[in-house]
C-alpha cells in the first residue's frame, strides 16, 4: 500500500516508486524466463539500447508472478481504491544493451501509434514497471520521465478536446520541466501516469537494464477515457483524497 506521502508525489510529478515490493525468489524466476526467450529470439550481436519483447496471453507465469504473485498489484491498486485492475493481457520485457551512449530528446505518450483497431487511442490508467536488474544511477539503462507533464497534457486536452490526443504524436505540445532518470534497485516498483511523459535513456553500465511493464486498465476505463485523459485524477480518488 503506498502512503499519503507518496500519494502526493504521484499526483504532483506522475510517478512514484515504492522500494522493494517485488521478493528476490521471483526477480530470480523472472529474470531465468528472460534469459530463456534471449536464446530463443536474440538481439542481433551488434545491437545495443532498447531492445524489447511484447508478449499477450497466456503470459508466462514467471512473469505475471511479478505483479499478481507480490504486493505490487495491491500497491498499483492503492492508487484507484475501491475501483479494481482488469486482468492484464499483455506484458513487455524492456532490455537496454550496454554500451549505448544517448540522452532522450523528448517524451512519448503510449498507444498512439498505431491507435487501437477501431480508431480509439490506446489508453490506460497506470503503467507498472517492476526493475529485474538495479538502475541506481544515471546511464544505467534509466527510464527517463518529464515530471508533471501528466498535468500540463491534460490541460491541453481539456482545452482542445480528448480526441486531439490521436493527433499528438509523439507527445502534447505543452511546456515540460527538466526530465530526470528514475532510480531504483531489482524489486522495486515504478508507478507511471499515462499522461507522464517518459523515453528511454542510455546505459554505460556494465548491465543490461531488465524492467517487466505491465499496462494496467481500471475496470470501465475503456468507456471514460476521453474524460480521464482531460482530468488526470479521475480514476484516482486516493490520491486526490490525499490533499
Amino acid at each position: 500500500m503506498l502512503d499519503r506521502r507518496q500519494m502526493q508525489e504521484f499526483a504532483q510529478d506522475g510517478y512514484v516508486v515504492a522500494s522493494q515490493v517485488v521478493p528476490d525468489s521471483l526477480i530470480a524466476a523472472a529474470r531465468r524466463e528472460i534469459d530463456g526467450r534471449i536464446r530463443q529470439e536474440p538481439p542481433a550481436p551488434e545491437h545495443h539500447g532498447p531492445y524489447f519483447y511484447f508478449l499477450a496471453t497466456p503470459l508466462p507465469e514467471p512473469l505475471t508472478a511479478l505483479l499478481l504473485g507480490s504486493p505490487a498489484l495491491a500497491a498499483a491498486e492503492s492508487l484507484i481504491a475501491p475501483g479494481k485492475f482488469e486482468t492484464p493481457n499483455h506484458a513487455q520485457i524492456s532490455l537496454n544493451i550496454p554500451p549505448w551512449k544517448h540522452r532522450p530528446g523528448g517524451p512519448h505518450v503510449d498507444g498512439l501509434t498505431p491507435p487501437e483497431p477501431s480508431g480509439r487511442p490506446g489508453t490506460f490508467t497506470l503503467l507498472a514497471g517492476i526493475f529485474l536488474t538495479d538502475q541506481t544511477t544515471e546511464d544505467s539503462g534509466n527510464l527517463w520521465v518529464w515530471p508533471g507533464s501528466h498535468r500540463s497534457s491534460a490541460a491541453y486536452l481539456r482545452a482542445l478536446g480528448p480526441d486531439q490526443l490521436l493527433s499528438c504524436v509523439p507527445y502534447p505540445p505543452v511546456d515540460l520541466s527538466e526530465p530526470r532518470p528514475v532510480t531504483g534497485r531489482a524489486g522495486d516498483l515504478l508507478l507511471g501516469h499515462y499522461l507522464l511523459g517518459h523515453n528511454m535513456g542510455g546505459n554505460t553500465s556494465a548491465t543490461m537494464r531488465e524492467v517487466v511493464y505491465f499496462r494496467l486498465s481500471r475496470e470501465g476505463h475503456r468507456e471514460r477515457w476521453r474524460d480521464c485523459v482531460q482530468d488526470p485524477l479521475l480514476e484516482f480518488e486516493p490520491v486526490r483524497s490525499s490533499f
